[in-house]
């Protein structure tokens, strides 16, 4: 595992772009750095009529090409650096797609697995009323992300729209449908994982058809990725979730493999499969590789190993500094993360949007308006990246940088 924290790895990918740029010094700077910090501590009463007290976050890291954008996690291994890191990757990814928002990210320190759901509830209203002060529809939109969900989005919108007294539908992305979620919210960030892999499968040569494809982490986007993969003509051959994995080489069902993990809690013991461990999923020859877990999966230690053609990062941050050099010279396309998975803030827009138009689109105007979206991203991407000589990742950041970067400069540095 690298000894870099995530923070600093976001730097320095950071850093690492920026050199292709005309920057001034100062202007450099301050996209280096997130703009707020709020950290906050509060009590939640517990089913057992104890009290506890949890520590959150919310990061903004720029809002000048417009409001916040990003998600909310729930994990024990929450930490301030990581969610300032997540912040500047979303702000990046935002930009990378052409969205008018910053970015921001938000987290709190708490074991889900071990809560029930009032005591999530109780979590989620007190943690909202403690961001409120920075969040809202016009200034960060928070949405799902680790260990979170359209449920808690609801929780999150209605807390808000109680201290707010209006409906603040908008003030949140990724709800229910009922209460003004998006028809193809669901889907979208393993759908945009989808278009990027096909295309850049196509960049290498590779035919969809008969493809061999490897997926670790089996939660929302993995899943997803899986089966619409496999709808495309692609062979799943192994999947994991963080009890391990498993492997056929005859290909997996993974509508199947979804239904079993829903009912037993894990995609191990899928009959017909071997159990593998996640880095030996990691290690199997094959065309694509959808790195869908946590951060860091792919580092130092366990790049060389690496035997896919196509990697499209399906969570935030998988593949350190150190494993991305090593890839690039083994010959390997990787579809950085600030594009890969960037269709789930796509249809956040767009929900965005039709919360405050209150004017709801259907499923197919949705997919079909992410897909065009992703497609001109990704070609966008692939010119920069073929007119400059790098990999697609420092053409994501160049263009990413450039665009929040102008919105800076046009709107001036206060007062």
């Amino acid at each position: 595992m690298s000894e870099k924290s995530v923070y600093q790895i976001a730097v320095e990918q950071y850093d690492h772009a920026v050199r292709y740029l005309a920057l001034s010094p100062g202007l450099a700077e301050m996209l280096r750095q997130p703009k707020r910090e709020l950290t906050v501590h509060f009590p939640v009463k517990m089913d057992d009529g104890s009290v506890r007290m949890f520590t959150g976050y919310r990061v903004q890291h720029s809002l000048a090409p417009g409001p916040g954008k990003g998600g909310v996690r729930y994990h024990p291994a929450v930490t301030l650096d990581e969610v300032k890191a997540l912040a500047m990757w979303m702000c990046w990814k935002c930009a990378v797609v052409n969205l008018p928002y910053g970015g921001a990210k938000g987290g709190v320190i708490c074991d889900p697995k071990h809560m029930s759901q009032g005591e999530l509830e109780r979590l989620t209203r007190r943690y909202t009323a403690e961001i409120s002060c920075i969040i809202g529809p016009m200034t960060d939109i928070p949405a799902p992300d680790v260990n979170t969900n359209s449920q808690t989005m609801a929780w999150m919108m209605d807390t808000y729209s109680m201290h707010s007294g209006e409906q603040a539908l908008a003030v949140v992305t990724g709800k229910p449908v009922e209460v003004g979620g998006s028809l193809g919210r669901v889907e979208a960030t393993g759908r945009g994982v989808v278009i990027t892999a096909l295309e850049a499968l196509r960049v290498k040569g590779i035919d969809p058809q008969g493809a061999t494809a490897v997926v670790q982490g089996y939660g929302n986007v993995g899943a997803i990725s899986a089966y619409l993969l496999q709808d495309e003509g692609l062979k799943i051959i192994a999947v994991s979730d963080s009890v391990g994995g498993i492997n056929n080489p005859l290909g997996l069902d993974a509508r199947n493999v979804l239904r079993f993990k829903q009912q037993t809690g894990s995609v191990v013991g899928y009959p017909g499969a071997e159990v593998i461990t996640n880095e030996q999923l990691l290690a199997l020859p094959c065309d694509l590789l959808v790195p869908a877990a946590l951060e860091g999966a792919i580092h130092r230690g366990n790049a060389e190993t690496i035997q896919a053609r196509v990697i499209a990062e399906g969570a935030n941050g998988p593949l350190t500094p150190e494993a991305d050099e090593i890839l690039e010279c083994k010959g390997v396309l990787i579809v950085p993360d600030v594009l890969a998975n960037a269709g789930g803030v796509t249809v956040s827009y767009f929900e965005w949007v039709q919360d405050l138009q209150i004017y709801y689109w259907t499923e197919a105007e949705v997919n079909a308006r992410l897909r065009e979206h992703v497609m001109r991203s990704f070609n966008e991407i692939l010119a920069i990246a073929r007119e400059k000589g790098v990999s697609l990742r420092i053409a994501a950041y160049i263009k990413a940088i450039s665009r929040v970067a102008r919105a800076i400069e046009l709107r001036g540095i206060y007062p």
